[in-house]
């Protein structure tokens, strides 16, 4: 790990354990991307694949020729308006009319460490583990200063990188685009994948080649949404699950994105990311700074496992900082999908009692427990609580609820106003919408306006009572629908383009204060399921409601994906009632609970009505998951088979740090007839080893059941799965 500056080449070389990252300045001052792949042992002739030394050339030696420069430069951060035509990073214009025209290198600074982004979520690492550049450019028309920052760590061959843009000038400058990372390859043939979908089917895989023209996946919403995810990975043709080459990046960020991908005229390909620039501007005056999200770029020469382990590996060690995160989580029964809106102590009660009997450890009080909220068309924003359902309020339930030896958690939606709420009477204005027009309704609720300080403070003040009353050990913070309607009564015309951003801001600084305000409070982010499931969110919260849809087999396709890219430990998912109450399926409640297990494990459903048969399996099911979650939450997790691609059967692998232990989840969705077995081979074990099964005891070589495989005969009926533990066995 390190970043080194070679004088004479003009070039910074960015080394993680396994890959370099090659930026060289050229002629002029340009800074041109070089070189991203394979660990380099040195930067040496690297700045030849900026092209600069054939036509056309850099300007100063063939100034007739400018535009054919900049337009086929593969830049750092490439800027709009000055000739090249491809996607850019980068726009501003001042109230003359004059645009940026060039960001020309102007000096740098290597140092130990990571500095924080004041506001943002970022990635963090001690001085010893990690190393930034800083490289400064400037426009000398607007007198604007850009530094492009990167990091390297030591423990990951993962690069850091954001962008500050600052008004060193005399006139107000706005910018209409401002992304957060630029990556260009000089050849066509490569494959794009992305996570798309809709509510109740999160992050589906798409993997398409790429082309020439623009392919983006990028959101409008406010948040990321449910029908594409901040991710994008460009990937060589032959890459697979464990060979191959394989870029993958993600953005830290909650908000409006946009992630494109470009194949330019000269069979190249740029990627793009960061904040959407449609309906964005900010205004900077003299002396303002804009700081833009963090986006996190991976390398892997071991394909796309490999992209997904180190994507794993730096938000379990430097994203995610609630105390949760190495600690087991508890086993939790939500009352959503057992009572919905009929809230009654009694009720409630009974629940828990039958939960704390099984040995579930935590109740969580879902919806329905504040003002007159008994359905979803009015109360939110009321924060009060309804004692006509719960005598005594949160505390005199959370008390009885304690008294089973059992936690207490509750849901809340705060960004969220009901038209029929005392807030919404009382400060209509609170509410995001455009002057003199009706905003448009989503679930019967509007958006409060985040950006507003008198709106945060006011949720601020509701939240701390809630939380400082109750013996809350878990909050579930949701989010119903998007933004629409962008309007602001705080902030004026010239800003308007501000509030989505603005929004985002005042999100993260409400859950900054919730996190460290109450840090023994096991946070679980949510929006509709799965709209906000994006690493800035795992900065606050240690797990993230992966979807609404709670069916074993939709789950496959969802967890999946939602796996490539972020780790085990941060996907909610519950063990639901059946037939399931999204798609109406009926699974057996194994199935459920092993598909389950590849999260953080709870349930919901009502388990006093639920045939015995299934609720004897309950106790086991979680022996189960809590002898192995510490496992499920830091071990190396390998995708075997998906039932995406197979359309019959579905199988991962989480092996521990060590190789000494090893846990597979096999799912026969679709049983068939008159088939023979199916070869499954293992991952990630020590070949010269033997491994146990810890089932029956029996031998087995870690070669052979890596390069032989393990045998799984028909199971009777659809939906069936098989659990399977190894562990190393002593010489």
């Amino acid at each position: 790990m390190g970043i080194t500056f070679d004088k004479e080449q003009k070039t910074f070389r960015l080394d993680t354990p396994g890959s370099s990252y090659v930026i060289a300045i050229a002629d002029e001052g340009f800074p041109g991307h070089a070189y991203y792949g394979r660990r380099l042992s040195s930067s040496d002739k690297t700045a030849l694949y900026l092209r600069t030394e054939e036509p056309p050339y850099v300007p100063s030696r063939n100034a007739r020729d400018r535009l054919s420069f900049y337009d086929s430069f593969p830049a750092e951060y490439p800027v709009s308006g000055i000739g090249d035509y491809r996607p850019s990073c980068f726009a501003a214009h001042d109230s003359l009319g004059r645009e940026a025209g060039c960001l020309l290198y102007s000096g740098h600074r290597i140092f130990s460490g990571k500095p924080d982004l004041p506001g943002l979520p970022a990635a963090f690492a001690e001085d010893s583990d990690s190393e930034t550049l800083e490289l400064l450019c400037r426009d000398s028309c607007l007198h604007l200063a850009v530094t492009l920052r990167y990091t390297v760590f030591s423990d990951t061959d993962a690069i850091a990188r954001s962008v500050l843009i600052r008004n060193e000038g005399e006139t107000a400058v706005i910018l209409t685009r401002a992304l957060s990372a630029s990556v260009e390859w000089d050849d066509l043939s490569r494959d794009i994948l992305t996570l798309h979908g809709s509510w109740a089917r999160e992050r589906h895989i798409q993997r398409r080649e790429a082309g020439y023209g623009s392919y983006a996946v990028s959101s409008l919403r406010g948040e990321p949404g449910h029908q594409d995810n901040p991710f994008l990975a460009v990937l060589s043709r032959e890459a697979s699950q464990e060979s191959g080459e394989v870029f993958g990046a993600n953005l830290v960020y909650s908000g409006n994105f946009i992630a494109e991908a470009y194949g330019g005229q000269f069979d190249t390909l740029r990627m793009n990311l960061g904040i959407h620039p449609e309906g964005f501007t900010w205004q900077l005056l003299p002396g303002d700074s804009f700081q833009t999200p963090e986006c996190i770029l991976v390398f892997s020469d071991h394909g796309i496992g490999g992209m997904t382990r180190t994507f794993h590996d730096l938000y379990r060690n430097h994203l995610i900082r609630s105390r949760f995160r190495d600690a087991d989580r508890p086993v939790l029964l939500n009352s959503w999908e057992a009572v919905y809106f009929d809230i009654r102590s009694e009720k409630l009660l009974e629940m828990a009692s039958a939960s704390a009997s099984l040995g579930i450890e935590l109740f969580v009080l879902d919806d329905g427990w504040f003002g007159k909220r008994d359905s979803d068309n009015s109360s939110l924003g009321d924060w009060t609580v309804n004692e006509s359902k719960l005598p005594g309020g949160l505390r005199a339930l959370g008390d009885d609820v304690g008294k089973l030896g059992m936690r207490f958690g509750i849901w809340v939606e705060p960004e969220m106003v009901s038209p029929d709420s005392d807030l919404y009477r009382a400060h209509p204005d609170w509410a995001i919408a455009i002057s003199g027009r009706e905003p448009g309704l989503a679930r019967n609720q509007y958006v409060l306006d985040y950006s507003r300080t008198d709106v945060r403070e006011y949720i601020w003040g509701c939240l701390k009572k809630i939380l400082s009353e109750a013996l809350v050990s878990y909050v579930k913070w949701d989010m119903n629908r998007p933004l629409s309607d962008l309007g602001s009564q705080a902030l004026p015309p010239d800003r308007r383009g501000e509030l989505s951003h603005r929004y985002v801001l005042g999100l993260y600084e409400l859950l900054e204060r919730l996190v460290t305000g109450f840090p023994d409070i096991l946070l679980e982010t949510c929006s509709g399921g799965g709209a906000r499931f994006d690493p800035g969110m795992l900065y606050y919260s240690p797990q993230i409601w992966c979807s609404d849809d709670t069916d074993a087999v939709e789950r496959l396709l969802i967890q999946e994906g939602t796996a490539l890219v972020y780790p085990l430990s941060a996907i909610g998912s519950h063990v639901s009632d059946c037939p399931n109450h999204t798609v109406g399926r009926t699974t057996p409640i194994e199935t459920r609970a092993l598909v389950a297990m590849a999260g953080t494990f709870g349930y919901e459903m009502d388990i006093t009505r639920i045939p015995e048969e299934d609720r004897s399996q309950i106790p086991e099911q979680i022996r189960r998951y809590k002898k192995h979650a510490a496992l499920i939450r830091s071990g190396d997790y390998y995708r075997i088979a998906a039932y995406r691609e197979t359309g019959t059967h579905d199988c991962w692998q989480v092996v521990s740090k060590d190789k000494r232990k090893t846990i597979m989840t096999y799912i026969q969705v679709k049983a068939c007839p008159n088939i023979r077995s199916r070869r499954i081979r293992l991952q990630g074990l020590l070949p010269g080893k033997r491994y146990r099964l810890e089932a029956t005891g029996e031998i087995f070589g870690g070669d052979c059941l890596m390069y032989g495989g393990w045998l799984f005969g028909p199971l009777k009926g659809d939906a069936a799965g098989v659990f399977l533990e190894f562990t190393l066995a002593e010489d």
